[in-house]
């Protein structure tokens, strides 16, 4: 009953997250596909409550460091971040590392492997829900298996991340898409 959101062969399932056009990512030869820098993308169908697996990993020549090392993340409901970025012998901050969500939740680890070398996500995103009157009637978790160790256990999510400021939740509508974003180069 799996829904396959991308096949190696094209983007089908795919638009541009700011403006709702073609995704332009480049599909690759090992059918990958890679950032280019032309903005996010999400799904066209849109989701709730969702397990994700998803295969990823950051480029082999590395430059720069923190958060300047193939930064991206993973949105779902296009507010909830789960954090990609080289965390292999790259210290940032905690909350954001691989597997963070970011600015609220540190891994329980760090199973992070090498630049270059493909890594997987098996994500299980329990959506919020609100009341009528926009309430939180129950908050959002996640649990989030990387490279095959538990590294988010139910965890609670508290809310919208903000980039400066604390999370908050906003209500919204129970099933939005799951945006890829474009931060920096990723695989």
């Amino acid at each position: 009953d799996a829904i396959i959101l991308f096949d190696g062969k094209d983007l089908s399932k795919w638009k541009n997250a700011s403006g709702g056009g073609e995704a332009s990512w480049i599909i690759n030869d090992d059918n990958s596909m890679t950032v280019t820098r032309n903005g996010g993308i999400e799904t066209i169908e849109e989701f709730g409550s969702v397990q994700l697996h998803i295969e990823w990993k950051t480029p082999l020549k590395m430059e720069g460091k923190g958060q300047g090392r193939g930064n991206s993340g993973i949105m779902f409901q296009r507010r909830y971040e789960v954090q990609v970025l080289d965390s292999y012998n790259n210290r940032t901050y905690s909350n954001g590392q691989a597997g963070s969500i970011y600015k609220q939740l540190t891994p329980l680890v760090n199973s992070s492997k090498k630049p270059g070398e493909w890594q997987t996500y098996d994500i299980i995103f329990k959506a919020p829900v609100f009341n009528k009157n926009g309430e939180v009637e129950s908050p959002a978790y996640i649990t989030i298996f990387h490279n095959g160790v538990l590294i988010q256990n139910n965890s609670q999510i508290v809310g919208h991340i903000e980039h400066i400021g604390y999370p908050k939740y906003e209500a919204h509508s129970s099933k939005l898409p799951i945006k890829l974003q474009d931060h920096a180069s990723l695989v």
